[in-house]
This record gives structure tokens, sequence and C-alpha cells, in this order.
């Protein structure tokens, strides 16, 4: 009796609904600040992973859920893993987290750590 591993697009999809805490605009607008092109590990054009990350979010969100991709779940699948790895590592102690590059690498992804 093998179990099927069908229910893994609706868990990604679930963790990356859960995970990704800016809409569209606000993740649109916060991707055209300095604050967001100052953080991050080059992709080698110029520009961050976290970056190119959130521009594919901002696409992801735009589409209806019946119409993702296996690669759009792919890449919800590593904003899952991305979110939950770097909120792990957070500046737990720092008085200035609003500006830190800790969260705006996050917002990157498409989760602020101080939204409620």
């Amino acid at each position: 009796m093998a179990t099927a591993k069908h229910s893994e697009p609706a868990d990604v999809y679930a963790a990356f609904k859960q995970d990704v805490n800016m809409t569209a605009s606000e993740l649109e607008k916060w991707l055209k600040t300095d604050e967001s092109k100052s953080v991050g590990q080059d992709s080698g054009d110029g520009q961050s992973i976290g970056h190119h990350s959130g521009e594919r979010i901002v696409e992801i969100l735009h589409k209806k859920k019946a119409d993702l991709t296996p690669d759009d779940e792919a890449h919800m699948h590593k904003v899952h893993s991305y979110v939950a790895r770097h909120s792990a590592q957070g500046p737990h102690h720092q008085k200035d987290v609003e500006t830190s590059a800790w969260r705006y690498s996050l917002m990157n992804w498409g989760h602020d750590p101080l939204k409620k």
C-alpha cells in the first residue's frame, strides 16, 4: 500500500500563503526601494537572489491557484524554506530590527517579520 504525494502542492501552497504576508502591491513597491536592493547575495547580474525571488513571488501572487505551474510550486517551496530558515536566524536581541538587513532580506522574499 503506497502513499501518494498528491497533497504536496496544497501543502506548499498553504505554507507559501502563510509565509508571504506582503501583498503583491506591497512587495512590488518594496522591491523598488534602495533598501531592498541593498541586501542579499548577488546572483551574478547585479541583482540579489532575494530580489529576483521577490519578482517571481509577485508573479505567483497575481496568478490563480489553478494556474500555478510546477515551476511556480518549486519556487513556492524555495520561498517557504528560505523564510523558515532565515526567520530562525533573526536578530533576536537587536534593537533596530525595523531597519536591519535581516528584515530587508526577508521582505525581498515576501515576508515582513514585523507585520502582524
